[in-house]
């Protein structure tokens, strides 16, 4: 790998899509320190710092700080991802939409377009909804300077153009640079956090808050952590698929074998924002709801890091990761499929065989999988109320920076290999010309 990165400086094409994506990165983070008009950005970002275990902490976080800035990037990249997995849903409940899926490449560009409209029309529901909650002091007092439709009709298409352009910047860095560029937006939001969270640590160290033993220590078992994820990440179950020789025209195709590879955690990181969002809005609604009665439930049951909490949180992710793995994987149509193109699973009979094979292989990654998620999202909580550890780190953010950067290395690296390959080819062809 590391000989490979040393070659992206031979590659002009590879060297422009790197600055290009580093480029419009460059641009998020700047629109994400532009304050919205109107607004007391002092205001808002106190409210924040006492909300970060609630709803609102989870939508800054995929926000990269912008939401409690409240600038003109708040709302993130959320609206889009919301759209998204609606989408997806919609696609097993609606036939058409299901159709249109598997229709290719043109069918795809529909539903991407139709996205598109959802992401600008949820964008619009909840900029008027925090421009209200702004207006009414959920914010805190004094947030807005001047209230009343002109701000709300500000604020609404400020945010929502601002999420509009965040939608158009990934699709550039999808396009013209170099990996995927929603997630890479919601990559760079979580590392620009990096800095300051070493810097609380250095800071505590400094004033003999946190033992310097403690510290090394602590960094340790974090590149320890990270190095399990990106283990578990990377691992997968490869079913082997026998292909039979076959004879097209005058032509005979040899068989042979591939394997279907099924990855161990393949719902992602869906599973710990679901859960997180269902966990958190009863919390987030005690904010604002003056009942002593349910915010002391809350406050002696439910608290974010209780037992009940961590409890449920586990619940969730395991319900939502094979929720979700259906919805990607159906085992009845990759093994029609299979006995299409003439292939099969060794040891196992083709057709309705084959689909409970490859479902019970599932049922059991997916199970594995699902604990490893929880035990990666339940760990930072443990060790922030435990072990006293002075700065977060979510698990859902390590998810999402680990699966970011393998994503990325992966597309970098197939750019050198293509590119060794086109080197390969020219060079054959001119010793070919020459031996003639």
């Amino acid at each position: 790998m590391t000989s490979g990165f040393q070659n992206i400086g031979r590659v002009p094409e590879l060297q422009r899509r790197i600055l290009f994506t580093f480029g419009m990165l460059a641009v998020y983070r700047l629109g994400a320190h532009i304050a919205t008009p109107g607004i007391d950005p002092q205001v808002i970002k106190s409210f924040f710092d006492q909300m970060a275990g609630s709803v609102f902490g989870l939508f800054n976080l995929f926000s990269g700080g912008a939401l409690e800035q409240l600038s003109i990037f708040a709302l993130g990249i959320m609206p889009y991802i919301s759209a998204s997995i609606i989408f997806q849903l919609l696609t097993i409940v609606i036939p058409s939409l299901e159709q249109l899926q598997k229709e290719g490449e043109q069918g795809r560009r529909k539903i991407t377009q139709w996205t598109r409209y959802a992401t600008v029309v949820i964008a619009l529901f909840q900029s008027t909804l925090l421009a209200i909650a702004l207006e009414h002091g959920q914010f805190g007092e004094g947030a807005v300077a001047v209230p009343g439709w002109g701000f709300r009709l500000m604020v609404a298409l400020t945010l929502t153009t601002g999420t509009a352009f965040i939608m158009w910047l990934g699709e550039q860095i999808t396009e013209r640079g170099i990996g995927n560029g929603i997630s890479l937006v919601i990559f760079a939001g979580i590392i620009v956090r990096l800095p300051s969270a070493l810097g609380t640590l250095w800071e505590q160290v400094r004033t003999d808050q946190f033992t310097v033993l403690g510290a090394i220590i602590l960094l340790a078992f974090v590149v320890a952590f990270m190095g399990f994820v990106v283990l578990c990440e990377r691992a997968q179950r490869r079913i082997p698929i026998q292909h039979a020789r076959r004879v097209v025209g005058r032509k005979v195709m040899q068989g042979g074998m591939s394997y279907f590879p099924l990855r161990l955690n393949t719902a992602g990181v869906i599973p710990p924002i679901f859960a997180s969002s269902i966990l958190m809005f009863p919390m987030t609604i005690t904010q604002f709801v003056d009942s002593p009665t349910i915010s002391n439930f809350f406050s002696d049951y439910l608290h974010y890091g209780s037992v009940l909490y961590n409890g449920i949180y586990v619940a969730l992710i395991i319900f939502f990761a094979f929720f979700y793995t259906a919805i990607v994987i159906n085992p009845t149509d990759v093994a029609d499929n299979i006995k299409r193109s003439g292939a099969y699973i060794p040891g196992i009979r083709p057709g309705k065989r084959t689909a409970e094979y490859i479902d019970r292989i599932l049922g059991r990654l997916t199970l594995i999988g699902a604990i490893y998620v929880s035990v990666v999202c339940v760990m930072p909580v443990l060790l922030a109320n435990q072990a006293g550890v002075p700065f977060y780190f979510g698990g859902t953010a390590l998810l999402i920076v680990v699966g970011v950067a393998l994503d990325t290395i992966g597309q970098i690296e197939a750019h050198l290999v293509s590119r060794q390959y086109e080197g390969f080819v020219k060079g054959t062809r001119l010793r070919g010309r020459l031996g003639r």
